[in-house]
């Protein structure tokens, strides 16, 4: 495997599982102020929301509880606000 250098020290890259990244051409960060303004709907806004309170909690949401999910998500923000409280357990 070929090592790759970063900021932090040297990581291993595996050639199989990301076959250009070996090449020493790697794609630049993408730049804020380029991208395409797409406005977010506010049941999808909440979904992000949800799932990444859900994965910094450490809880790994099951295939069947997506359809609770989106029904959570079509909920009021104030709902919402609370439903995260819980969750992330912050007063």
């Amino acid at each position: 495997m070929t090592a790759w250098h970063t900021t932090t020290g040297t990581t291993t890259i595996d050639p199989y599982r990301f076959p250009g990244a070996t090449d020493d051409y790697l794609l630049p960060a993408p730049r804020p102020g380029q991208r395409v303004p797409l406005p977010l709907e506010p049941a999808d806004r909440r979904r992000l929301d949800l799932h990444a309170a859900l994965t910094t909690a450490g809880i790994a949401p099951l295939p069947g509880d997506l359809a609770a999910i989106d029904a959570l998500c079509a909920l009021d923000d104030t709902t919402h606000a609370a439903l995260q409280r819980w969750i992330t357990r912050t007063p």
